[in-house]
């Protein structure tokens, strides 16, 4: 089970007076808010195993106010947890209870949208899709595309390095991502990069991607958008066994061929998702691939026949190609709904993220499967193929006593073998509490030393999203007052960053 530092009694002593210095902060008192039934919105974000109250969630209107929010929590010692739209499935939003919250809802501006240079300047609140409802009048679109997009912000984007199906040819959050105003602990305002498309000096726009509001707080991002294709079309391929699902997906990679998207769903996610989307799923399958090509109509021909004639050579159930743009829609309708379907057939499930390489898909489908049978849970897979990042669903019941904790168990068997077979503990839900434990699984101890050190360079006091992705007895000594990293006396030196 996760644990988390015990609350500062001295902080908690103070919380009327901080609610009230906060309120001189912000532009309007109730962006303050303090009531418990107010606050319950708050004490969890996707990973729902997880609550706890915070002291205060505070929602500023503009950079200036994040500012002044945050130098005022700075001087005072008040740990503080950034929240987008809390869609975080790690636990990366999880409060302290003697943390304040600091949304970004109402910084839901788009800022500048240039078709010129192909960007889009937003405020961190706008929603991942509402980036390309601003510019799609135009055929253009923003690429990264998890499957919450219609909510999840492009802070929560930023800090976990969010991907999504399409992210197998267009890249993930960081491989979009032009520049952000950053706000540092200390209430500093800092712009990294910007629409031109090489920054100068080191690459902190890399090193804040990912960093899981350890760091800063985003306030406003420049994104990449792209002019979308001619066309696009997926296929539907069926097959007889996990195993041969994930061999075709190796194939088709192997090739050279590099799908839009490939996405992967095994029996038990395909039943739920049927039942749910009504998308003509086939149900005698025990696993299906999604695989989407797009560009011109004979581009589109040539490639789905490629794909095609790999498949066959793995024995496919099924075979089908998306006739019309109304299919097509209906097929990505039931893959976008997968998480949410598979709640309708178990009370509870742990949603893991691990990314292995490609070509040990079959090995590690056939694994999972054994620890499923070892463990007694039924494992639901729906993930993107086509990068190696996994997402089995643990399908479990939380009010029996004692299987969150085998689903936890499990699941860190399941991120254990992917970085045994050369792959990594997270893919794009970032590493939050739920993996902060196992970090020592993926590095090494001077790994991990680097890491804290980049931490106490932005953040000496370790007061932003405290108690996650380090494990807690790998954090500096004394929580409350970190040595701060002596830049001139440590040098440089690579650190490794886990998105």
């Amino acid at each position: 089970m996760i644990e988390l530092p015990p609350p500062r009694e001295d902080v908690l002593a103070r919380r009327a007076q901080i609610a009230a210095d906060l309120r001189g902060l912000v532009d309007k008192p109730e962006a303050v808010i303090d009531a418990a039934d107010e606050m319950r919105a708050y004490e969890t974000d996707g990973l729902t195993a997880y609550r706890q109250m915070p002291m205060l969630v505070v929602l500023p209107g503009s950079t200036e106010e994040v500012s002044r929010v945050m130098a005022y929590c700075h001087d005072n010692g008040i740990r503080v947890v950034a929240r987008g739209a809390g869609t975080s499935l790690a636990g990366g939003a999880l409060p302290l209870a003697d943390s304040v919250v600091i949304g970004v809802s109402r910084l839901s501006r788009v800022l500048d949208i240039d078709f010129a240079n192909r960007t889009a300047t937003v405020q961190a609140g706008v929603t991942n899709m509402g980036i390309t409802r601003a510019v799609e009048h135009e055929q253009y679109f923003y690429a990264p595309d998890p499957s919450s997009q219609i909510v999840c912000t492009i802070a929560g984007n930023i800090a976990m390095n969010s991907g999504g199906a399409h992210c197998l040819k267009y890249g993930v959050t960081t491989n979009n991502l032009m520049g952000v105003t950053l706000v540092l602990p200390d209430g500093q305002v800092v712009e990294l990069g910007g629409k031109h498309l090489d920054a100068a000096g080191y690459d902190l726009l890399g090193l804040i991607t990912g960093s899981e509001g350890g760091l800063g707080i985003v306030t406003e991002a420049t994104v990449r958008i792209l002019r979308a294709a001619e066309g696009a079309r997926p296929v539907l391929i069926s097959f007889d066994s996990n195993e041969a699902a994930g061999a075709c997906v190796d194939a088709i990679i192997g090739s050279g061929i590099i799908p839009v998207a490939l996405e992967f769903m095994d029996k038990p996610a395909i039943h739920a998702t049927e039942a749910f989307a009504k998308a003509g799923y086939p149900l005698d399958a025990e696993a299906m691939l999604i695989v989407e090509v797009e560009g011109s109509e004979a581009e589109i021909a040539t490639l789905l026949d490629r794909i095609v004639a790999i498949a066959q050579a793995h024995a496919p159930k099924t075979i089908r190609v998306s006739q019309s743009d109304a299919e097509s829609a209906l097929i990505w309708k039931g893959r976008k709904a997968a998480f949410g379907a598979v709640g309708h057939i178990m009370p509870d499930y742990y949603c893991m993220d691990g990314t292995i390489p490609t070509g040990t898909l079959p090995e590690v489908l056939g694994r999972i499967g054994e620890l499923s049978d070892a463990y007694g849970f039924q494992v639901a897979n729906i993930f993107h193929a086509g990068d190696g990042n996994l997402h089995p669903l643990i399908l479990y019941d939380a009010n029996k006593p004692g299987e969150l904790a085998r689903a936890e168990e499990m699941g860190a068997e399941i991120l254990k073998l992917c970085v045994d077979v050369g792959g990594c503990l997270t893919g794009e839900h970032g590493v939050g509490v739920e993996k902060r434990d196992l970090m020592p699984v993926q590095f090494n101890p001077t790994d991990l030393d680097q890491q804290r050190r980049l931490k106490s360079a932005f953040d000496p006091q370790w007061l932003l999203n405290p108690a996650k992705v380090f494990p807690l007895t790998d954090t500096p000594p004394a929580w409350d007052d970190p040595a701060p990293l002596n830049l001139q006396a440590h040098g440089g030196g690579d650190a490794h960053a886990s998105h």
